[in-house]
């Protein structure tokens, strides 16, 4: 199977990240010099994503609006001696086919992925949470949509983490299958410390296959009265092959305030204009604590 195409669930109230997210959609918080957004969807393209469908709601057109044209902007830009500014405008709103679509409702991560169901119609798609970067050689969609795409089923990615963390996340059942690719067995939402099925949890990237919408038609609510994807993925394991890949990077949750600011820190550090600053900055301010 050949994945083009992929749903950012971006709807989501923000409330971790109170008051700074009330007007400002967190996804379009600045991450050093561009919104948190972007990277996602850059990791996309550059995994070969090339149509993607944001799911937002009455609260979100920042997104829209920053993902389209500007012409008087660019205009003013090129008219005062700053072309390279115009050209990176104009280039982050070419960089795919932008699509959206409202969730009325917040009711779940599930539901927000069944209002993809018309944009993707039988084809495979990718699915990138709006608030999980990642830093990676390769990326990590990329690493999916390989695993994926050799296996020819759905694909969740994640890593191991700990006991105390494992509550937060997705819990998975997992038989090896080659270097850091498993089986899917089972899988669980926000497991308590007895029902964890294992310290691997599913966090941010998926690629599914179009059957998994007729399976959250038919899910009912689960935790917090919403509709969860992992239930839906539960039954989609069940029902048919599905594999997890222990992807290769460094995960930042940026819908938190701690991952928020882990980010800028480490993005600041690796970006050229910036990163020499903020190292000389941090040592300095390191022998006054």
């Amino acid at each position: 199977m050949k994945v083009k195409k992929a749903v950012i669930p971006a709807a989501g109230l923000g409330t971790r990240m109170l008051p700074a997210t009330k007007t400002v959609p967190k996804e379009m918080l600045p991450l050093v010099d561009k919104p948190v957004l972007q990277y996602i969807i850059e990791e996309a393209v550059d995994s070969g994503i090339e149509d993607i469908l944001i799911v937002t709601n009455r609260a979100k057109t920042a997104m829209d609006d920053y993902f389209d044209y500007y012409p008087e902007l660019e205009h003013r830009l090129m008219g005062t001696g700053k072309a390279e500014q115009a050209h990176e405008l104009r280039r982050v709103a070419d960089m795919a086919n932008f699509f959206y679509v409202r969730q009325r409702e917040t009711r779940g991560l599930g539901h927000a992925i069944a209002r993809a169901r018309h944009f993707i119609g039988d084809e495979p798609f990718a699915v990138l949470l709006g608030d999980d970067i990642m830093m990676a050689e390769k990326p990590v969609l990329k690493q999916l949509i390989d695993a994926a795409e050799k296996y020819d089923c759905p694909c969740v990615g994640g890593q191991y983490v700990s006991d105390e963390a494992i509550g937060a996340y997705s819990s998975t059942k997992l038989r090896a299958l080659e270097d850091r690719i498993y089986d899917v067995l089972d899988i669980n939402e926000k497991p308590t410390p007895e029902e964890k099925l294992s310290n691997f949890a599913v966090m941010g990237r998926y690629v599914l296959t179009p059957d998994i919408f007729d399976i959250l038609d038919a899910t009912p609510p689960g935790r917090n009265g919403e509709i969860q994807l992992t239930d839906g993925l539960a039954a989609l394991c069940h029902a048919r092959r599905m594999i997890a890949v222990d992807y290769d990077a460094r995960r930042y949750d940026t819908g938190s305030l701690r991952g928020f600011l882990e980010a800028t820190i480490d993005f600041s550090l690796k970006n050229p204009d910036t990163g020499p600053w903020l190292r000389e900055f941090i040592l300095e301010k390191a022998k006054t604590l």
